[in-house]
Parts: structure tokens; C-alpha cells; sequence
């Protein structure tokens, strides 16, 4: 019998800070796919809350030469 795939995990790198919405400390940076593309997001992780999203690589975790001149 074939092996389940295993997930793919996220590097979620806290952040200082509450959240506006709830009040919860778990503020936790990592990326995300939106409509826009890729972005670096900064996350409420008791409500989903998004604090900050800013732009990111165009392909996300693959780096283009064209993106590092």
C-alpha cells in the first residue's frame, strides 16, 4: 500500500502585536496565495484576522533571476 502524501507545512514566524479585531496574541507572518498572487500576510491565528498583507515573489516560494536584479 502506497504512503499518504505528507502535508505541506508552512513556516509561521510569530509576530509582536494583538490583534485590532479580537485582542489575541498570536500574530504569526507567513505567506499566501490571493486574488492579487502571491502575498506576506501577518495573521491572527485565534480569528483569521488579517493585519498586514503585502506583496511577494510572483511565483511564491520560486525566485525568478528577474525578480533578484
Amino acid at each position: 500500500m502506497a504512503d499518504a502524501p505528507t502535508p505541506l507545512e508552512v513556516n509561521r514566524e510569530p509576530r509582536e502585536g494583538t490583534c485590532p479585531r479580537c485582542g489575541a496574541a498570536e500574530l504569526r507572518a507567513y505567506p499566501v496565495v490571493a486574488e492579487q498572487g502571491w502575498v506576506q500576510v501577518v495573521k491572527c491565528q485565534h480569528c483569521l484576522h488579517s493585519v498586514t498583507r503585502e506583496p511577494w515573489y510572483r511565483l511564491g516560494p520560486i525566485q525568478l533571476l528577474a525578480d533578484l536584479v
